[in-house]
């Protein structure tokens, strides 16, 4: 069990970096945080339509694996009794 929670909390680690790497890779909608660090200014050079929607969709997997990380070590957590 202790080798289970030790890959879980390194998964932790992975994912929690990777999906703070791909919100921060969006695109700002302005007006918000994005508009602080020149994030208002509008430039559709590297902003396509497919490529916003595969980074939308590998930030929504990355956050399932995420919370689902959490669920289950929260679970270990609780029925082992550390």
């Amino acid at each position: 069990m202790q080798i289970l929670q030790v890959v879980l909390q390194v998964l932790l680690g992975i994912t929690s970096l990777l999906l703070t790497l791909m919100i921060l890779l969006h695109r700002g909608r302005g007006g918000g945080l994005s508009d602080m660090f020149g994030g208002g200014v509008t430039s559709n050079l590297g902003a396509s339509g497919v490529a916003e929607r595969n980074l939308n969709r590998i930030t929504i997997l990355l956050a399932l694996v995420w919370v689902s990380t959490i669920v289950i070590l929260g679970l270990i957590t609780r029925f082992t009794g550390l």
